[in-house]
């Protein structure tokens, strides 16, 4: 945790974002099948739109381990998809700055999905073209 983390602690409303991106990341271990994942990346998809404001994104670590499972070949395209979706929210939030700072928790998934032309969109608009 940064300290730009650590004063956002004492915000009541933060710590309730916390804990609502914790209660959306307990919905991936009780998913049992694809159609799970999509529902779990769904409410944490809502979980981080409702808390733009912080421009922060707790549990990151947790959050980008997520992603990455949920863009495993073997799952459907669907999945695969609601994942890209979440990547750019999260993207959008913390803006390119952080981006570039945190980009080791996405490099992995990157990996497999460059070549995928909605991904390489999405990291160019929220890494390569800004210029702050």
């Amino acid at each position: 945790m940064n300290t730009e983390e650590l004063e956002l602690l004492s915000d009541s409303k933060y710590r309730n974002y916390v804990a609502a991106i914790d209660k959306a990341l307990k919905n991936f271990e009780y998913s049992s099948e694809w159609a799970d994942l999509i529902s779990a990346l769904g409410k944490l998809n809502k979980v981080l739109q409702n808390n733009a404001k912080y421009q922060v994104v707790p549990k990151k670590l947790t959050i980008g381990k997520r992603l990455a499972q949920c863009l495993h070949p073997a799952l459907p395209g669907g999945v695969h998809r609601k994942a890209l979706e979440t990547y750019e929210i999260i993207f959008k939030i913390i803006g390119p700055k952080r981006l570039a700072k945190d980009l080791f928790l996405y490099r992995k998934p990157m990996k497999s999905f460059t070549e995928d032309s909605c991904f390489r969109a999405i990291l160019k608009q929220y890494l390569v073209s800004h210029d702050d």
